[in-house]
C-alpha cells in the first residue's frame, strides 16, 4: 500500500497529514502494521503502518503540527503536567525518582561533569537533580504549561524551540522519550546533533516496539500511544536512523521499569473493567515476564542509546 500526498482535512474533526517518504529509507511504500486507539484523550483510532524496505514502523496518517497540541491536553498526560491524582501518575512520579539517580550515574560514565541539554525537558525534574549536582543545565519544551513549571522550579528560563539555542555546544545531551513525538524527525536530529561539542554523548530513549510486552499486547501496548507518538522505533530502526544521521552508536541499556508501567497501563487499556488489584498483579508478572525475555537480546521495552558524533 502506497500512502501518498501531503494533508488530508477532516471537517470538525482534525488536520491529519500522510508521511509519503520513510525518513530512514526514502521509500514510498508502507503496509499496515495495526490499528490503535487513542487512549488518553479523544478515543479516536490512528493506523500504524511499517515501511515495505526498511520496516520502521509510523503513525500514518497523523495529526500535523499545528494539530497535534490538543492531544496533549489532558490530565493524564503526566509528563506535561506533573499531576499525581490518579494511581497511574503516582506510580509514574515514584518510578521517575528512582531512575533519576539511574540516569545521572549512567551520564556520569560517559561524562563526569559539563553542560548538559535536555530536550523536552517537561517539568524540569531532571535537570533539577543534574542542578544539585554540579552540572550546567538547559532545557527545552514546547508545552507552555511544562516549560513554565520548569522555569519556577529552576530558577533558569526554558526555551520553547531548540532552534533558539543554535549558538549553544554541550557536553550531553539527552533526549528521554522525546524522539517519537518530533515531526521532523531527520532535520531535528541533525540539529541536536549539531549542537553537541566534537567529544559530546547524546542519549536518546525510545519505546520499543518489538519488546515482549509490545507483542503481548498488541494494538493495546501503551507505548503506542497515539498519535502522540508518531514513530515506533525498534533496535534496527534506531541504529539505521543514527547512521543516516551521522551518529555512533556506543552503546543501548534498558529501562526495565517501563516495562512495568507501560504493563499497567496496557491492562486498563485492554481490560478496562478489569479491578486495579488484578491490573496492578498481571503489570507485575507481565512486566518480570518481558525483562526476562528481553534480556536474551536486550529487546526490552524500552532503551536508552547513546552515541556520539561520527
Amino acid at each position: 500500500m502506497c500512502l501518498c500526498g501531503s494533508k488530508l482535512l477532516l471537517p470538525d474533526k482534525m488536520s491529519l497529514e500522510s508521511v509519503s517518504i520513510c525518513p530512514i529509507c526514502s521509500s514510498s511504500f508502507f503496509t499496515k502494521l495495526l490499528s490503535a486507539k487513542d487512549h488518553t484523550t479523544t478515543g479516536e483510532q490512528f493506523e500504524i503502518v511499517k515501511c515495505s524496505q526498511c520496516s520502521f514502523a509510523l503513525t500514518n496518517p497523523r495529526p500535523d503540527i499545528n494539530s497535534i497540541g490538543k492531544y496533549y491536553q489532558s490530565e493524564k498526560y503526566i509528563s506535561h503536567t506533573g499531576s499525581s491524582k490518579s494511581l497511574f501518575d503516582k506510580i509514574y512520579i515514584f518510578a521517575r525518582a528512582i531512575t533519576l539517580g539511574w540516569k545521572l550515574k549512567l551520564i556520569n560514565k560517559h561524562k563526569p561533569i559539563g553542560s548538559i541539554l535536555d530536550y523536552g525537558c517537561g517539568t524540569g525534574e531532571f535537570l533539577h537533580h543534574l542542578k544539585k549536582h554540579g552540572w550546567a543545565i538547559n532545557g527545552v519544551e514546547p508545552s507552555n504549561e511544562a516549560r513554565s513549571k520548569a522555569t519556577d522550579l529552576l530558577q533558569k528560563p526554558i526555551s520553547s524551540s531548540i532552534e533558539k539555542l543554535e549558538e549553544s555546544q554541550f557536553d550531553v545531551i539527552t533526549l528521554w522519550h522525546v524522539l517519537e513525538h518530533i515531526h521532523d524527525i531527520n532535520e531535528k536530529l541533525f540539529f541536536v546533533k549539531s549542537l553537541l561539542k566534537q567529544d559530546g554523548i547524546i542519549f536518546i530513549a525510545v519505546p520499543n516496539h518489538e519488546a515482549p510486552d509490545a507483542q503481548k499486547y498488541g494494538a493495546y501496548w501503551a507505548g503506542y500511544d497515539v498519535p502522540r507518538h508518531l514513530w515506533h522505533f525498534s533496535k534496527d530502526s534506531m541504529k539505521k536512523l543514527f547512521d543516516k544521521t551521522g551518529l555512533e552508536l556506543i552503546d543501548i541499556h534498558p529501562m526495565k521499569l517501563d516495562a512495568y508501567y507501560v504493563s499497567l497501563l496496557s491492562e486498563g487499556y485492554k481490560y478496562p473493567n478489569q479491578s486495579k488489584i488484578v491490573n496492578a498483579f498481571k503489570a507485575i508478572v507481565n512486566g518480570l515476564s518481558s525483562n526476562l525475555a528481553a534480556a536474551k537480546d536486550q529487546n526490552h521495552s524500552s532503551l536508552i542509546y547513546i552515541a556520539k558524533k561520527r
